[in-house]
């Protein structure tokens, strides 16, 4: 019996699914992928440039997080990377470099604590 899909992979199965019936993987490389998302986080960045933070306009931010979810989402598929292990192994890392008793409330690298 297969296990139930996950959130992640019911999303990334749909972009597969729009970028197919585009005929688009032909311009889908780790190389292009990876330079899309930055364009795109660049874009997410200049939403907030030049304004307080909450002055964000909330549906262009939807927007522009969605881009860069979309093109990590194919990235990480590209290399069939499992997205939830490879958050998880992260944040176990990042558990190790910043423990809270050293850096709560501040904003240090963990090379400065």
């Amino acid at each position: 019996m297969k296990k139930d899909k996950t959130e992640i992979e019911e999303i990334t199965d749909q972009l597969i699914k729009f970028r197919d019936e585009r005929n688009w993987e032909q311009f889908h490389n780790s190389k292009d992928l990876a330079l899309a998302l930055s364009i795109e986080a660049a874009e997410l960045n200049e939403l907030f440039l030049w304004k307080a933070a909450e002055d964000v306009n909330v549906e262009k931010l939807k927007e522009e997080l969605a881009d860069v979810f979309i093109f990590a989402f194919l990235l990480a598929r590209k290399h069939k990377l499992n997205i939830r292990n490879i958050m998880m192994k992260k944040i176990a890392v990042n558990e190790k470099k910043y423990p809270a008793e050293k850096t709560r409330s501040t904003a240090r690298k963990y090379n400065e604590l």
